[in-house]
């Protein structure tokens, strides 16, 4: 399973549920061999857009992951930057609003989200 599919089924199927934040970020722990636990603690507050529809949980789920991956700091502006530009925005509250303007219902919306974030992740950090 990559590690989209892996966000998916975390956001979407696994109990507890994981926010956004910690379904981004909890696949790049495991495929480090880091504890699943921790880090599906470390995201707990960060999901909802910080629990006030501040930064999407997704963005910093993979903002987390770069850290992880020993990315630096122009590849973070760079993931921040490729997200703005695919989704509309940064912050939950505006993507949420977004969404509902489109139609889109907040589970599929939010789904998307992670899958964007963990695809420019892997992106911005595949070499070759």
């Amino acid at each position: 399973m990559d590690r989209v599919e892996r966000a998916l089924e975390l956001h979407h199927v696994e109990k507890p549920h994981y926010n956004c934040c910690q379904a981004v970020i909890v696949p790049f722990a495991e495929s480090l061999g880091l504890d699943r636990e921790a880090f599906y603690r470390v995201g707990g507050q960060f999901g909802s857009g910080m629990r006030r529809g501040s930064v999407c949980g997704a963005v910093t789920g993979g903002l987390m992951a770069l850290g992880l991956l020993g990315a630096d700091n122009q590849t973070a502006v760079e993931f921040q930057r490729r997200f703005r530009e695919q989704a509309g925005a940064l912050d939950c509250s505006e993507l949420l609003r977004a969404a509902k303007e489109n139609g889109e219902a907040q589970k599929p919306h939010c789904d998307r989200m992670v899958c964007t974030a963990v695809a420019l992740v892997e992106e911005l950090t595949t070499k070759g």
